[in-house]
């Protein structure tokens, strides 16, 4: 693990004739408000992306390389791709309208969605189509009608955030008459369990920070989380901030364990101690090193009398008093394929050492997934070292790099979504869902009227016909692609903004062409926990083609409904910058810490901050052990809710009062039949679906399409050798990939990336042949649990067999033909 890795990445010559068009052709308008800063010709430019802060170099107006910001520790290689976002082959150079639509109206064969030609339009002619559409469809089917509720990993940005930015157009336009979303596809579970069991998110918050780690914890469990792995990114701008401590704590030699069915690059770098658990069973692993931690006396009876509430009436599950089933480390073997003495043992280990549980979010994005953190919280207050230093679970250090110090920063505001969506109606206060969990859309769609059981609460869902979808791709990150595209027939219009044909603008009514975060200027906090340094993103290249900023698309469409005002507040780019930047300049007084002028700032381009010595001494819940009556958690008990009487009371059969291992619709070993699991981790060289396409594909793509990792013993017993391609299989559908063939994954068990494009065969029928390997047409789109609608990405069984027919084309990297 390199931390002074700063190579540069040249720009490849098969694109430098879309450069030069896009640099010179009159279709390529700046498109620019006065007052904001445009491209240099020549030079180097720094910007920042979710992969880290960076260095363009930019020769006559075309970007032709890439270089690590020096301020970097370990920068990602991830980096190399930014370039091709510009310069994609499947770049969205114009307003496009789907033939069939255009010719024949809202509504007009929807069948043939994602397998339809495209029709260039003028920007006066999509904006107007837009528009009237809102119109049409508000008018006609109310506040249910527009789902404006857009989910994605959008780009980094204060301004140019484009999910707010639709918000803000649907609220001052339509007066927030939309349906909206809560909740996201990555925390789904925990982000609603943990404020009853901890009285606040978790996932999204500060961890023990990594100095304390590497100083006070005997043993580091990672359990389903692959840091070295998945903090190449961060939701801000990445920092790799922890990247130094990880290099830290294995050089202490102290012992790290990883729970996971599969050989990680976690457990490469640490050397690790690599448990290959069956997936999907490690709500009863951890019931079985509870049970052990119990039965030999080595819990801590004091912390749970003090510290939680309910730990006496979760007992008698645990002990097998109130269901005639005690969860031994023999039971939890038979489900989780870990030996029973392997479970005693990491029992006495844990308590016999300060120990911190580290988890990722892959175990609770599973069918009850909502158990899966509640009982890793139960086991580490078992265990009786939350509050301690280096003791206790932490749910965020795979994540931006949680547990990072944080700097003495300016927090800055960021373009409001000018309120919410609409409250009060008539319609609402009858029952209707105007903001739904996010990864029930397609429940969603295929039941107007149909009732939503979340959280305690119950509603019914709208009937939407009109869905706008901004800086994501749900083409991507929703399961069972099959079902999504049926309900996906619903709609009457859909509407796409994105730089490059993904599926979901191939599966669009009205596409308009957005820039890249390299094509614009924003502003944007470096490091999610660290906030290490305030980066102004300054413009690398002028817009391609015909290309427009969201901000722009979004008051014209705002115009058009008579609310462009409303919208801008009458401020361009650049003086909405300058604001959240004055704005900040206060705080300055009261964290003690000196910020220039924001011309000063904009002219040096990045403002770092101090790290104070305090910072690195950070122990999550230290104050609530010092005084759980001072500083009471935010649950009702104001303690750690082992047992929930508040979901108790909701009464649901898929979600009890306290943790327990709950059958899930399928799994090795259970229900399902098929013979293996399939895990859809994280990517190593993208960001879910960003990223591809671009040169890093290169370095992954095996018969040019995504990698399906298969253990030695089974590709051996079904004919497959590197290299061939396999079809992955089960009833929801079928997909290509190119084996891998490594003892990395445990027997029965396939690896298939999430975020690889969906790339139907020639015909695009619901249930064709993905041609390239979107690993979501064979996952399931089923909730985790009433409580909490989650999605359950990581429960999924299929089988594999070597691919013998004609291979069809990978063509989702290139534009359509007309497009």
């Amino acid at each position: 693990m390199s931390n002074t890795r700063t190579s540069t990445v040249s720009r490849r010559g098969v694109l430098k004739g879309a450069t030069a068009f896009g640099a010179l052709t009159a279709f390529a308008p700046a498109l620019l408000r006065p007052g904001a800063a445009h491209a240099q010709a020549a030079g180097e430019v720094m910007n920042g992306s979710h992969w880290g802060v960076f260095w363009a170099k930019v020769e006559d107006g075309t970007w032709t390389s890439v270089r690590p910001w020096e301020g970097d520790p370990h920068p990602s290689h991830q980096l190399e791709g930014v370039m091709d976002s510009v310069y994609s082959p499947s770049r969205i150079k114009y307003p496009m309208v789907r033939k069939a639509y255009l010719e024949g109206g809202p509504g007009a064969s929807v069948e043939t969605r994602g397998n339809d030609d495209f029709v260039r339009v003028t920007w006066d002619e999509a904006l107007d189509l837009v528009a009237s559409e809102l119109t049409r469809v508000s008018d006609t089917y109310g506040p249910g009608g527009v789902f404006g509720g857009s989910y994605g990993w959008k780009s980094s940005g204060k301004l140019h955030n484009c999910q707010s930015l639709l918000r803000r157009m649907l609220n001052v336009g339509l007066d927030g008459k939309f349906v909206n979303s809560s909740g996201d596809y990555s925390t789904g579970a925990s982000q609603v369990i943990m404020p009853h069991v901890m009285g606040t998110l978790e996932v999204y918050e500060q961890q023990t920070v990594w100095p304390v780690v590497v100083e006070s914890t005997d043993v580091l469990v990672f359990w389903g989380a692959d840091p070295v792995k998945t903090n190449q990114i961060g939701w801000t701008v990445g920092d790799h901030d922890n990247y130094p401590y990880f290099e830290e704590y294995k050089a202490t030699g102290k012992k790290v364990i990883v729970i996971d069915p599969i050989r990680t690059e976690t457990v490469e770098f640490f050397g690790a101690d690599h448990i290959a658990i069956r997936p999907h069973t490690d709500v009863a692993m951890m019931l079985g090193v509870a049970h052990a931690l119990y039965s030999e006396g080595l819990h801590d009876q004091d912390f749970l009398d003090e510290y939680t509430s309910g730990f006496d009436d979760f007992l008698p599950y645990l002990t097998g008093e109130s269901d005639g089933t005690p969860k031994t480390p023999e039971w939890a073997s038979k489900i989780c394929d870990v030996p029973a003495e392997t479970i005693v043992e990491l029992a006495k280990l844990f308590a016999s050492n300060r120990t911190m549980l580290g988890s990722g979010w892959s175990i609770q994005r599973q069918h009850h997934g909502e158990q899966s953190h509640w009982m890793l919280v139960t086991l580490a207050a078992m265990l009786g070292q939350i509050g301690l230093p280096g003791g206790g679970f932490g749910l965020s250090y795979h994540y931006a790099n949680g547990g990072a110090p944080s700097h003495k920063a300016l927090a800055l505001g960021a373009i409001p979504d000018g309120g919410a969506a609409v409250e009060g109606a008539a319609w609402m206060a009858e029952g209707g869902a105007f903001s739904i969990p996010v990864s029930r859309i397609v429940e969603m769609l295929e039941n107007p009227g149909g009732t939503l059981d979340f959280n305690g609460t119950q509603s019914t869902f709208p009937e939407v016909k009109m869905a706008y979808w901004v800086g994501g791709n749900p083409f991507a990150h929703h399961q069972d692609r099959n079902r999504m595209i049926k309900a996906w027939q619903t709609l009457e219009t859909v509407v796409v903004h994105d730089f490059q044909w993904t599926a979901t603008a191939r599966f669009a009514d009205i596409v308009l062409p957005a820039t890249t975060a390299y094509e614009r200027n924003d502003i944007e906090n470096v490091g999610d926990y660290s906030a290490k340094a305030l980066l102004a993103m300054k413009k690398v290249v002028e817009p391609m083609f015909e290309a427009r900023n969201d901000f722009d698309i979004f008051a014209a469409v705002s115009e058009r409904l008579g609310a462009g005002d409303a919208f801008t507040e009458g401020k361009d780019e650049m003086a909405w910058l300058r604001g959240f930047y004055e704005d900040a300049l206060p705080q300055t007084q009261t964290l003690g810490i000196e910020a220039p002028d924001f011309d000063t700032f904009w002219e040096a381009g990045i403002l770092e901050f101090e790290l104070p010595e305090e910072a690195k001494s950070f122990v999550r819940y230290a104050d609530f052990r010092d005084d759980p009556l001072l500083e009471p958690l935010g649950t009702p008990t104001g303690l750690i809710e082992i047992y929930s009487k508040n979901i108790e009371k909701m009464g649901y059969d898929d979600c009890g009062p306290h943790p327990m291992w709950m059958e899930p619709l399928e799994r090795l070993g259970g229900e399902g039949g098929l013979p293996f699991h399939v895990d859809t981790a994280h990517p190593q060289s993208r960001l879910h679906s960003q990223l591809n396409g671009t040169v890093l594909r290169e370095g992954y793509a095996v018969a040019g399409r995504e990698p399906c990792l298969i253990n030695p013993v089974d590709a051996e017993a079904r004919g497959i050798v590197d290299g061939d391609v396999v079809r992955v299989f089960n009833d929801r559908g079928q997909l290509l990939a190119g084996a891998v063939v490594t003892d990395a994954v445990r027997p029965n068990v396939l690896q298939v990336y999430e975020g690889g494009w969906y790339d139907p065969a020639p015909g695009g029928e619901v249930g064709a042949l993905d041609a390239y390997g979107d690993v979501n047409v064979l996952t399931p789109d089923i909730a985790t649990s009433k409580l909490a609608n989650g999605n359950s990405g990581h429960t999924c069984l299929a089988d594999v067999e070597k691919f013998t027919g004609d291979l069809p084309d990978v063509d989702v990297f290139t534009a359509p033909a007309n497009g």
